[in-house]
């Protein structure tokens, strides 16, 4: 061993005695420039594998090979993040006021109240019970998606000195190890190939590009980026073909694949609906903020401060939207059973309302737009014109090499289909010439007949003119000359920039004598005077259903951008053919000098985006988010996982790589456009019952408050006993609960939808106050003509007004639930229609009651039922009018 290899040891010695950075980027650097012999002193490792008691002390300072993955937290953890909701705060919160003011400091003459606390406290446990079980329940199911079978590796080690290979848990593998790779074998690590026999690499995984990686070993005198050297091999991509042998660099976390995996660890970004449910929260918080305090003085300035006190915090509970987060949990666990049955697994409920709000899709190509393998796309003559000889010969090729065929082999043969027989039967395989990396290209020697054997050669379009002298032109075969051969390339060329990949077919025929020419032995000296019959170009074709999937999801607001790890030229030949804009594609690189503002605008006129890292992916993402657009990112891969991460919903596939599952909010049982189509319209069914909740109840809250103001600056009494407030809300709200199973308006779900606190305010501004100018008439009506104008007669004029408050509240959701003539041309579902009918026969028939009594509300006279038919279909009639002049002055409604 030289001086220099020495002090190299010892450096490294020295490394391995610390825990290393999550990738050891000058290691692997070194590791592709150096021999065979150098790459082994790198990380002290021997040709003939590691000794049992190296393996072990390795495996004690570096930690098994496996890559750390969030798991979900404990369960009661779970449970309490539940209670973070900002409206279950807020409902805590008037509990407490409530325990102290009704329970803890009642007036020992009336006694403990419990009803209050105990109402709300069951709103709250029952809404915060249902949204864990249900997010509980779809993660545990995207776990057992996510279990990764026990995978083995071929290890070689030294047992008494002798080196022996087994198969090991790819747990087990250590730096420094030597590794055996075959076809369908996954890389157990990041590696150095120190042997490799027509070894190819599918990275797509981690790089995005479908076609497989030809690894060899010689040094490279330059690398700009490790992923794409060729003698280098990652953790988590697969051997499609060929052998090899490989040397340990790095384990775990100090892998690519563990760098990736480490970077999404933590907690995710606010997404849009996180950002507008908050917006929401503020905006009714702020109305309480005023109306609160409001109704407080007033009425302990014209009554007693302990009543004032108890009703203050009564109609704070009577402007909080209470089961908001009820009903926003079973409109999820609503949409989550629908998207199931559509073969989607939702593992975060809320991500069901950002999936609604989506107006951005940016997708992965690999897979997603494509078919994810490889077809043979064209096969042609030297002249460019489609030719079946040269299918045939490529047939032959494919057919009668026996090395382990790879997918492009495999394409040729699906192409052949049924003339597969025909095209093959005449022959038999005499000798062979396997491809290698050096001249690129592999032939097969077949027998026809006893007279003549073949030469069949398949490979690099450039070798094969290095061996053609002739060409085939129809059924002549004529020399090549210089001029042809430009004009060859320049059909390879033409093809290469439409994305494919081209591979040249040449034969040569050679006369033999008798039957005994079958034990000819033939050589690649042997490949000369060949005659180039024609070119195959294969791609990864488009999916037949991306195409008419991307011109709905476009219809229905959504715009599509593609970013990919793979070249630009692929990607462009895909998306034109999908439909997609490709005229202007920027590559990663473009984007890393640029501003998230910058790159926000660029995004917005770029559709197409190539050759991009994971870094890139995620802050294009990060880059549309902050320009005001709700982004969803489909992909499958490592390279996708932060991109997964920081968008407002992120997508995966149930065959992605674990990581990817465990960053995506929602999982495709089939990845396919389609079927997240079928789910961005759940998400806005769900969005709309959401917003109908919010919007009808936060402005009827409103107006009822209204009318408290006005009532408690005029009477003498409370205006509604606090209790029946209470029983109002819940019998309300419970019929809300219907509406999950509410019919939706097509043009509700047409265009993307998200939370926005403008809307709420207007809404609440000019249609709440409506119905307190029909309270004001009940209260003129309970006041003149029934003459409940005293505190003796307080009773009698709470009664007469919870009966028109309530059944207006609940008559006109049907009016509030749609921008159409309700019953006529929307009419709601059968669930809320019986709901709403329930809780109005309830409301006329409580005061009637024992229960009625028992709460403090008295019988009306049957003359006060015709004054009240009349109101309410005033309310109608008024309420209609203000819709349509809403509608025409803001352009929607819900």
């Amino acid at each position: 061993m030289s001086n220099t290899q020495t002090k190299t040891k010892t450096k490294t010695k020295r490394k391995l005695k610390g825990r290393a950075p999550a990738v050891d980027t000058e290691l692997l650097a070194r590791a592709t420039k150096a021999s065979t012999d150098e790459a082994l002193v790198l990380v002290d490792a021997h040709q003939q594998g590691l000794t049992a008691a190296e393996a072990n002390a390795r495996l004690e300072q570096w930690g098994p090979n496996v890559v750390r993955h969030q798991r979900p937290p404990a369960p009661i953890v779970q449970y309490l993040r539940t209670l973070t909701n900002p409206f279950i705060l807020i409902l805590i919160g008037l509990v407490v006021i409530m325990f102290f003011t009704d329970v803890l400091f009642a007036d020992p003459e009336e006694g403990s109240d419990w009803v209050g606390v105990i109402t709300i406290s069951t709103m709250v446990l029952v809404s915060s019970i249902m949204r864990f079980w249900q997010e509980f329940r779809s993660g545990r199911a995207a776990e057992r998606l996510a279990a990764l079978v026990r995978t083995t590796t071929a290890v070689t080690r030294q047992i008494d000195g002798v080196p022996v290979t087994g198969e090991r848990s790819i747990e087990e593998v250590v730096p420094g190890d030597i590794v055996e790779l075959a076809a369908g074998d996954m890389l157990p690590a990041d590696v150095r190939l120190i042997r490799s026999t027509d070894l190819q690499v599918n990275q797509a995984m981690l790089t995005g590009e479908a076609m497989p990686v030809e690894k060899r070993v010689d040094p490279l005198t330059t690398v700009a980026d490790p992923l794409e050297a060729e003698n280098l091999g990652f953790m988590g991509t697969s051997v499609v073909s060929g052998s090899g042998t490989a040397l340990v660099l790095q384990t775990g976390d100090r892998t690519a694949f563990g760098n990736l995996a480490a970077s999404i660890q933590g907690a995710r970004v606010d997404t849009a609906f996180d950002k507008g449910i908050r917006k929401v929260t503020w905006t009714l918080i702020r109305f309480m903020a005023v109306v609160v305090p409001t109704v407080f003085i007033i009425n302990g300035i014209t009554k007693d401060w302990g009543s004032a006190f108890l009703f203050a915090v009564v109609t704070a509970v009577g402007l909080t939207p209470e089961m908001l987060p009820l009903v926003v949990t079973a409109n999820l666990a609503k949409g989550a059973q629908m998207m199931s049955r559509a073969r989607v697994i939702v593992k975060r409920l809320a991500a069901i309302q950002d999936l609604g709000g989506m107006d951005v899709l940016a997708t992965d190509k690999t897979g997603t737009l494509t078919e994810d393998r490889i077809v043979l796309e064209r096969h042609l003559d030297t002249n460019g014109q489609s030719s079946d000889r040269t299918l045939g010969w490529a047939t032959v090729n494919s057919h009668f090499q026996t090395g382990l065929r790879n997918l492009l082999d495999k394409a040729v043969l699906n192409a052949a289909g049924d003339d597969l027989d025909r095209s093959v039967s005449r022959f038999e395989l005499v000798d062979e010439m396997p491809f290698d990396f050096a001249r690129r290209r592999m032939s097969v020697v077949v027998a026809e007949g006893d007279d003549t054997h073949v030469i069949v050669t398949k490979g690099a379009i450039e070798e094969i003119l290095k061996i053609a002298e002739w060409e085939m032109v129809g059924t002549e075969r004529r020399r090549l000359t210089e001029e042809r051969r430009v004009e060859i390339e320049a059909i390879v060329a033409e093809h290469n920039a439409l994305g494919m990949r081209a591979l040249g077919v040449a034969t040569r025929d050679i006369e033999v004598a008798g039957p005994m020419s079958r034990e000819i032995e033939y050589t690649v000296e042997d490949e000369v005077q060949m005659t180039i019959v024609g070119i195959l170009t294969f791609l990864d074709p488009p999916k037949a259903s991306a195409r008419p999937a991307l011109r709905s999801l476009a219809s229905h607001g959504i715009d599509v951008k593609v970013i990919t790890g793979d070249n630009p030229l692929v990607t462009a030949t895909v998306c034109r053919e999908v439909g997609i804009d490709a005229t202007h594609i920027v590559l990663g690189e473009e984007t890393e000098a640029l501003s998230l503002t910058e790159l926000g605008e660029l995004a917005e006129r770029t559709h197409v985006f190539a050759k991009t890292n994971p870094t890139q992916k995620a802050r294009i993402i990060e880059a549309m988010r902050e320009h005001g657009r709700t982004v969803g990112y489909l992909g499958d891969g490592i390279n996708d996982a932060p991109a997964l991460r920081t968008a407002d919903v992120g997508i995966s596939v149930d065959t992605a790589v674990d990581i990817a599952k465990e960053s995506a909010d929602i999982i495709l049982l089939e990845k396919d456009l389609t079927v997240l189509e079928d789910g961005v319209m759940e998400g806005r069914r769900t969005f709309v019952n959401t917003m109908k909740y919010i919007k009808m109840t936060a402005s009827s809250n409103f107006g009822n408050v209204f009318s408290v103001l006005v009532a408690s600056a005029m009477l003498p009494f409370l205006p509604m006993i606090p209790i029946v407030v209470l029983i109002q809300n819940l019998s309300y709200d419970l019929s809300m609960l219907t509406l999950p199973w509410d019919k939706v308006d097509n043009e509700q779900i047409r265009s993307p939808r998200r939370w926005e606190s403008k809307t709420l305010t207007q809404f609440m501004l000019r249609i709440g106050p409506l119905s307190s100018i029909f309270d004001i008439t009940t209260f003129a009506l309970m006041w003149f003509v029934f003459a409940a104008n005293s505190p003796e007669h307080a009773a009698y004029f709470q009664s007469g007004w919870f009966i028109e408050s309530i059944i207006s509240q609940t008559l006109i959701v049907h009016l509030l639930r749609t921008r159409k003539i309700p019953f006529v041309q929307s009419r709601a579902s059968a669930p809320l229609l019986i709901a709403t009918s329930m809780v109005c026969i309830f409301g006329l028939i409580l005061p009637f009651t024992g229960f009625g009594a028992a709460v403090g509300l008295v019988t009306v006279p049957w003359t006060y039922f015709p004054w009240l038919i009349a109101t309410l279909a005033t309310y109608c009639l008024v309420v209609e009018f203000a819709k349509r002049r809403y509608v025409r002055r803001f352009g929607t409604w819900i």
